[in-house]
């Protein structure tokens, strides 16, 4: 899986099961004479097979790391289980975005969209661009299974837009899973007896410790240009920053109002807390303008001591100090992800990036078919197998224990480093485009011991209360966005010059008042009055 981001939690709401179900007249759409292909009898643990071939378009973003290959096996059983093949638009993933959005924009966009996290989809409500997929979730036994079972009705509810409809059919994880933390190197740590630190203030204290044994390293450089840090910081601090910024917003749960994450008091705590690292020469300033390779070359030549990383790329720092500092000659380990002034808690969604369907697909005759593939190779135990693992007996095999390991010739993030080909880059499965979501048990049997093991630290941790929805009309959704992007420009710019000593703490009350001026009350008064207006209909 490549870069992952937390995105906005989304709330509940009884009513969802109306939608979920699907099964009256007034809320299923007529699809009697759009079956072409469909199966007859669709239920939970059947696999799909199209009665007929069928083929569907499918915009695809490519990794670099594992560039797209009309050849793979994945394609190939894909077509062989199910009858359909995708042709697929490829895109580069660092145009992704941008790709995606003129492609719909034009009316050329692919039958499926995919790679679109929640709260992307808001942007091509209006137009009529993407289908209400909410809709069709009755033809979905195994989506309507995993929500009911996972009990994921408040982060589906937040999904919906202000026609009570909502367009991207997200990944579903069964449990939490964080991944982004900071990799330190424990057996720099060890030799100087600096215990690995629970909370933030512990983080600064072992910062110090370092900087006193090392008085010309910078123990703390990082990557992603800070943004993955001040992220998972934020949420310990009660406010938002980096990738965690998305709309800017917090909820106010003993207010019941919308309130802006990135101003008050616990905002500029936070910023005076990394300003002292970077102050006392335990941060790198270049932290946050750097390149990652620039971060990567000084933690794995031992010019610093801490970074940021999710599970894959311990395994690529690993490979890369091997080379520069010699194998055995150094220990590297993610670290619990610290708390801070709002306790031991940690943020998140248990919705993962999915998939937006073309509006066009309503007037397929085999739209009833298009939703039950989806249904089988997004959100069945089967397909997401498939996805992951790829073909029994060929890639993987699978024990009586039901513990499934990789073929003898293929490696996969260093499960079997005696491989000589890659799950990923030969073979197409476990990519980005398909493999996401599931059972935990499937997300842990990619996992190494050491990666399990901080997923079940992590679970000590206290999910913050998910917010509620924020159901824009569309016209409040247009003049929202157009003060958000100047608004977060402002934020990200501030923040930076906050902390790396370019702007003096003292200036934080002409910082709001900038905020002000630039609509920060009129972007949260309108949040607030979708909201209310949604609160008032439940």
């Amino acid at each position: 899986m490549i870069r992952r981001r937390d995105f906005l939690g989304l709330a509940s709401l009884a009513a969802f099961g109306i939608a979920l179900a699907g099964c009256s007249q007034e809320s299923a759409v007529d699809t009697s004479k759009a079956r072409t292909g469909a199966m007859n009898s669709f239920g939970l643990g059947d696999t799909f097979k199209a009665t007929a071939p069928l083929s569907f378009t499918f915009l695809f973003s490519d990794q670099p790391t594992y560039p797209y290959k009309k050849d793979w096996l994945f394609w190939k059983q894909l077509t062989s289980d199910t009858n359909v093949t995708l042709n697929p638009t490829i895109v580069p993933m660092s145009d992704y975005e941008q790709k995606r959005s003129l492609l719909i924009s034009s009316g050329n966009a692919p039958e499926i969209i995919a790679k679109t996290y929640p709260g992307q989809e808001s942007a091509y409500v209006s137009s009529g661009a993407v289908l209400p997929v909410s809709d069709y979730v009755h033809l979905m036994p195994h989506f309507q299974d995993k929500v009911k079972k996972w009990k994921l009705e408040a982060e589906i509810e937040g999904l919906k837009q202000q026609d009570g409809k909502y367009y991207v059919l997200p990944g579903l994880h069964e449990e939490l899973w964080p991944d982004y933390t900071l990799a330190v190197r424990t057996d720099i740590f060890q030799k100087h007896t600096i215990a690995l630190p629970k909370t933030w203030d512990e983080f600064r204290d072992a910062l110090s410790k370092l900087k006193q044994a090392y008085p010309d390293v910078t123990p703390f450089s990082d990557r992603f240009n800070g943004k993955s840090v001040l992220n998972i910081a934020g949420t310990a601090f009660g406010t938002v920053a980096g990738w965690g910024l998305v709309n800017g917003l917090l909820f106010d749960d003993s207010a019941k109002k919308f309130v802006f994450g990135a101003s008050g008091a616990k905002f500029k705590a936070f910023l005076e807390y990394f300003r002292s690292l970077v102050d006392e020469g335990l941060m790198d300033k270049e932290s946050f303008t750097q390149s990652d390779d620039q971060a990567i070359q000084k933690f794995a030549s031992g010019k610093s001591f801490v970074i940021s990383t999710n599970s894959q790329n311990i395994v690529t720092y690993r490979t890369s100090m091997n080379q520069s500092l010699g194998e055995g000659k150094f220990a590297i380990s993610k670290i619990t992800v610290p708390g801070g002034p709002e306790g031991n808690v940690i943020g998140g969604s248990r919705l993962e990036n999915g998939i937006m369907l073309n509006a066009s697909v309503a007037k397929n005759d085999n739209l009833v078919a298009l939703i039950q593939f989806i249904d089988w190779l997004y959100y069945s135990d089967a397909g997401l197998e498939f996805s992951k693992w790829g073909v029994k007996g060929t890639t993987y095999n699978k024990g009586a224990d039901g513990k499934r390991t990789l073929a003898s010739d293929i490696n996969f993030l260093g499960l079997n480093p005696k491989g000589t080909k890659d799950l990923r880059v030969d073979y197409g499965f476990s990519g980005g485009n398909f493999a996401y979501g599931g059972t935990t048990e499937l997300l842990q049997s990619t996992m190494s011991e050491e990666e399990i093991r901080f997923q079940k630290d992590m679970q000590s941790k206290t999910p913050v209360k998910t917010p509620p929805p924020i159901p824009y009309s569309d016209a409040d959704r247009e003049q929202a966005t157009l003060v958000l992007t100047p608004l977060k420009d402002h934020v990200n710019q501030n923040t930076l010059k906050f902390i790396t000593g370019q702007r003096p703490i003292s200036e934080y009350d002409a910082y709001l008042k900038e905020l002000e001026g630039k609509g920060m009350q009129k972007y949260v008064d309108l949040a607030n009055k979708a909201y209310e207006s949604y609160a008032g209909k439940k």
